[in-house]
């Protein structure tokens, strides 16, 4: 973990008395994960679980009820609600009905969080596609979702049954061409379609799907834009695979926290009406070249010569924290590392100036059309490389 904030190392050193030898080894290989050692340091680096241990119980607790509550409130009250509309004359008449334009109708809601759910319900079902991991049972599904007791419409019942067509969200604002790379594993589903689990079931992707619901009903001001599964799949992995079994059960609601946390601090690159400010995307993006101009001034002239935008592909790696460039550990030691550095979205900048000045030689011997192809595909997968030499670039190296 280069780098580290140094508050960070110090809480860290009172949370695990015990391991202080982790000190040591975090420059080479990250927080390690053995002991649920990186899951908690995640939900402290994520500003989620307080500096002081000894209120982790009761903080917690009260975590999980707040976020049980939002799963009433926001998918079995409605699903309640859509199981009963229709079943008497007064529902669908003159106060409520699938027609009415009144901005408060149930119904108008319904259908407005329905074209959300089956945008996030298309994302997810894909997420990681290498591992099988998303599409595997969970061992702690929710009880409260699943219990046969409820007679009410689930997430997967909408997803089901519902007639309206999803359109694709377009966040191809920057006239990219290839907002995905190629796939870099053929996964065990290759097909975008999923077997469904059986009753009491779910699979890990049904959970992500519930999380970022939530987060969308609870955030309406962005509510839910494509890449944002890319964001919440490596907190929900790191999570759900705890080996500490008690934390592991409430992966979920842990999840949604440090989600929301974290999309606090990089919810600008998402907003499309900041995109010119200077806390938007934009701005992000002429940093990874100015920072390259300052770094390296004859690569930064070569790309500019050749009219390569930032736009082009820095634009995925700032706005997914570099999550699509590699595969899921790579990414989780990456974000290990961003993750504890005090200005993380800054250090995010070196990291892909790192990436540009380590395949230097690549872009100045190609064309156009190379270079497209490495920066969109990009061909290093030594992450502690790219690592320790972003950390050398801050360092003034």
């Amino acid at each position: 973990m280069e780098a580290p904030a140094f508050g960070f190392l110090f809480s860290l050193f009172f949370c695990f008395p015990s391991c202080f030898s982790l000190l040591v080894c975090l420059p080479a290989t990250g927080i390690p994960f053995e002991g649920g050692i990186r899951a908690q340091c995640w939900k402290l680096l994520l500003n989620y679980l307080p500096l002081e241990r000894a209120v982790w119980d009761s903080f917690l607790k009260k975590q999980r009820e707040l976020y049980t509550l939002f799963l009433k409130e926001m998918i079995i009250q409605p699903g309640i609600a859509k199981a009963n509309l229709g079943f008497s004359r007064e529902d669908v008449t003159l106060h409520d009905h699938p027609l009415n334009p009144n901005p408060d109708s149930r119904w108008n809601s319904y259908f407005k969080d329905n074209e959300i759910l089956l945008q996030i319900d298309k994302d997810v079902r894909r997420l990681c596609p290498d591992i099988s991991f998303f599409q595997s049972p969970t061992e702690h599904p929710c009880k409260l979702i699943l219990d046969p007791q409820n007679d009410y419409e689930t997430l997967r019942s909408r997803v089901e049954q519902t007639t309206l067509k999803a359109q694709t969200v377009n966040r191809n604002r920057r006239g990219v061409t290839n907002v995905s790379p190629p796939a870099r594993v053929h996964g065990p589903n290759p097909s975008s379609e999923y077997e469904v689990l059986p009753p009491g079931s779910e699979a890990h992707w049904e959970v992500v799907e519930r999380v970022l619901f939530v987060y969308a009903k609870l955030n309406p001001g962005i509510a839910y834009v494509q890449g944002m599964n890319e964001v919440v799949g490596p907190l929900y992995y790191t999570f759900a695979t705890d080996p500490n079994r008690e934390w592991k059960e409430h992966a979920e609601a842990d999840t949604f926290f440090c989600f929301t946390n974290l999309m606090s601090e990089n919810r600008d690159n998402f907003i499309q009406t900041l995109d010119d400010s200077h806390c938007g995307i934009t701005f992000r993006m002429e940093s990874v070249y100015s920072t390259l101009k300052e770094k390296d001034a004859e690569l930064y002239h070569k790309l500019q010569e050749q009219n390569i935008k930032p736009q082009y592909f820095t634009f995925r790696w700032l706005t997914l924290l570099l999550s699509q460039e590699f595969l899921l550990p790579d990414v989780i030691r990456i974000w290990d590392t961003l993750f504890s550095n005090q200005d993380r979205f800054d250090f995010l900048i070196l990291v892909c100036c790192a990436m540009l000045i380590l395949i230097r030689d690549q872009l100045l011997r190609g064309d156009f059309t190379a270079n497209m192809r490495l920066l969109q595909d990009y061909p290093i997968s030594d992450v502690h490389t790219i690592l320790r030499r972003a950390t050398e670039l801050q360092d003034g190296a």
